[in-house]
């Protein structure tokens, strides 16, 4: 192997492919990065045998050749490169990074005990890549880091029609987020690990087409191609939460409501738990602590319906209300220890996006 590219043009999909690879193999050859030419350039692949990365870097290829390198080394020295081309040659045992004055040799790894990596699964639709990366960075952030629970720890996404649904729960709170959809042949419903998405979510550009069969999903944009296998998420669905008892409902401007939580929080409990009190024109929000003293702080708001007064973790509403931010949010709320719904009251939003938060026991003073 020998070629020629632009050293940021490199680095960037070396980079890219490191970030939605695992982080912790122990296998050297699942952690290496399998770089193969073609005739306008080099595809940079890698495999944990259930996750799967593919992009491509245009390149002047001298020579063709298939290599297995360590990744992250192969990434991190050609970000501190900083010239603007590179060339890239096998010497002997040893991948070459070569510029004009400086020379990294990294060792080969055995290219024939690489997995490889599978084709994508069918094409079943695309997405407009801005709307699905505004609907997973609140979405994704729902799921449960827990790898305990590992059913906790994806997004579903499924088809609609022509909307695609996204929805996510760590058990006490879920974000459930609609957009629009090219459907394609087939359907989708795939529980997909969050920290992926979350990952894809920094990454894409463009269009995005999603592929699928019953055990892998793929999302591809630009050069750019990754596969998973699927979690089972036939349990996952927001129609099980029921909303027939809501009581209240509350209309406020989400940034001022979330300063007054940011200020009252300074003031609660070990657990972060503040009271959300519903008045006639008004929302106050209390705290209390023993250590910490005690907070209220009223924030104007339009209310309908009954007066219940629920308690929430601090920062499950800070969460909440961040992706209302610059607008209103209305609050749908139920008595008892049913979870209160926030969205927008803008019906004319392109993401229609539903965060529901389970109350706390309330704050003893």
């Amino acid at each position: 192997m020998d070629l020629t590219a632009t050293t940021a043009d490199l680095a960037n999909a070396a980079a890219e492919a490191v970030r939605l690879l695992p982080g912790r193999m122990l296998d050297p050859v699942l952690a290496g990065l399998l770089l193969t030419t073609t005739d306008s350039g080099v595809v940079l692949a890698g495999s944990d045998r259930e996750r799967a990365v593919r992009l491509s870097c245009e390149a002047a290829v001298h020579s063709t050749g298939k290599v297995l390198v360590p990744a992250k080394p192969f990434a991190e020295t050609l970000r501190a490169l900083d010239v603007p081309m590179v060339r890239i040659v096998v010497e002997g045992a040893r991948l070459a990074i070569r510029t004009p004055a400086a020379r990294f040799a990294l060792p080969l790894l055995d290219a024939d005990l690489h997995p490889g990596v599978l084709v994508a699964p069918p094409r079943v639709g695309s997405v407009d890549g801005k709307l699905l990366v505004s609907a997973l960075t609140t979405v994704a952030a729902t799921a449960s880091r827990d790898e305990a629970l590992p059913l906790f720890t994806g997004v579903r996404m499924r088809s609609d029609g022509d909307r695609l649904v996204l929805a996510a729960t760590d058990r006490y709170r879920m974000a459930v987020a609609s957009i629009p959809w090219s459907a394609g042949p087939g359907s989708l419903d795939a529980l997909i690990p969050a920290a992926l998405l979350a990952e894809v979510a920094k990454q894409v550009r463009g269009e995005v087409e999603v592929h699928a069969d019953p055990n892998r999903v793929g999302l591809a944009w630009g050069s750019s191609v990754v596969t998973t296998a699927l979690l089972d998420g036939s349990f996952l669905s927001e129609s099980k939460i029921v909303m027939s008892e809501v009581d209240t409902h509350v209309e406020a401007d989400a940034d001022v409501l979330a300063a007054a939580v940011r200020r009252v929080a300074l003031y609660t409990d070990n657990r972060g738990v503040l009271k959300l009190e519903v008045g006639d024109n008004e929302l106050r929000l209390r705290g209390a602590d023993q250590q910490a003293g005690e907070a209220e702080e009223s924030v104007k708001a339009d209310v309908d319906g009954g007066r219940t007064s629920p308690s929430f973790q601090s920062r499950f509403l800070v969460d909440a209300l961040r992706p209302f931010t610059g607008g209103r949010v209305h609050l749908a709320i139920q008595p008892g220890m049913r979870a209160t719904v926030f969205s927008s009251p803008d019906s004319e939003e392109v993401i229609d996006l539903r965060y529901m938060v389970a109350p706390m026991r309330p704050p003893t003073t």
